[in-house]
């Protein structure tokens, strides 16, 4: 088997009133990310930018609040008993009533993904990030299209935008955004990804690359330290505000300018953006590969 870390640090005990202060300090800013989204639902409303983070990545609002230590943290007991986290899912309990993650059950049922994450993850960091898609993934999602995916008005109208399109050199990189383009989109694009080869074309320079940090970190569930989590979701709520107003549709009425990518002036500040999503995302990228290889050291 190859160790991922073979120094792993030793166990790290945290007093009762220590864990419990911080598990309830990340409920709370958990409640203050999630409290626009809960209260439209209880409306029965949508939001097509921010809801866009529970729709995508299919998430509830009581997962975020749930705070994990992360591996190789212990939490020490209350006049109650054992922390709460004893009745979750692949934690355990030791004979001094303290309770952790139990890595070996959690990599025995996930350590798969755990692999996949920290592959994708580590391939994208040793990138350079590519700039210049301008986000012109969002305009070929509604090229040559009567219907589209939010029920927002199109900010040059529908041939207008397609305009845009065909000026422009299309190459978007990641799967995920390319296989919402329209049939006739598709062609245009530089690059073809799939998912087969989406490990070897992700780049730090794509805003959705970026967002889905938020997903990996969802993924490696109670390995990833609660506030990591909370710190890939704001990211990816910033990352989507700038991938809606540099798309084609009039966000104005959330009261945003755009982004408007047709213009040289707009490029210059979407590029700009890129940059600097790209350099924040790359410590991210390092916490979740840590978080991978935290405690792991018989994952081959």
């Amino acid at each position: 088997m190859t160790a991922l870390r073979p120094d792993a640090p030793a166990l790290v005990v945290l007093p009762h009133e220590t864990w419990t202060a911080a598990a309830q300090a990340h409920a709370e800013r958990a409640d203050a990310c999630t409290a626009g989204h809960r209260e439209r639902r209880s409306r029965h409303e949508r939001h097509a930018i921010e809801d866009f983070l529970f729709e995508y990545y299919p998430t509830k609002p009581a997962l975020l609040r749930r705070w994990h230590p992360g591996a190789g943290v212990a939490l020490e007991p209350g006049p109650d008993g054992p922390a709460p986290h004893a009745a979750w899912r692949w934690y355990t309990v030791d004979d001094e009533g303290r309770t952790r993650l139990d890595v070996d059950a959690f990599l025995a049922e996930r350590g798969d993904t755990v692999r996949y994450v920290a592959a994708i993850v580590g391939a994208t960091a040793a990138r350079p990030a590519a700039t210049g898609c301008f986000g012109l993934h969002e305009w070929a999602m509604v090229y040559r299209e009567d219907e589209h995916r939010h029920p927002l008005p199109l900010r040059l109208g529908g041939r207008g935008t397609d305009e845009v399109v065909e000026a422009h050199r299309i190459r978007c990189t990641h799967f995920d955004a390319f296989r919402f383009f329209t049939p006739d989109a598709a062609p245009r694009n530089t690059l073809q990804p799939s998912r087969e080869t989406q490990p070897a074309m992700e780049q730090p320079g794509c805003l959705h690359a970026n967002m889905d940090l938020y997903k990996w970190a969802l993924k490696l569930g109670p390995l990833v330290p609660g506030g990591l989590l909370l710190d890939t979701f704001e990211l990816a709520r910033e990352i989507r505000v700038t991938d809606m107003q540099a798309s084609p549709y009039d966000v104005s009425s959330y009261g945003l300018e755009p982004v408007a990518i047709e213009t040289p002036d707009g490029k210059a500040e979407y590029v700009r953006r890129q940059r600097d999503y790209a350099t924040r995302s790359d410590v991210l990228r390092k916490r979740l590969l840590d978080a991978c290889s935290a405690g792991a050291s018989t994952l081959g």
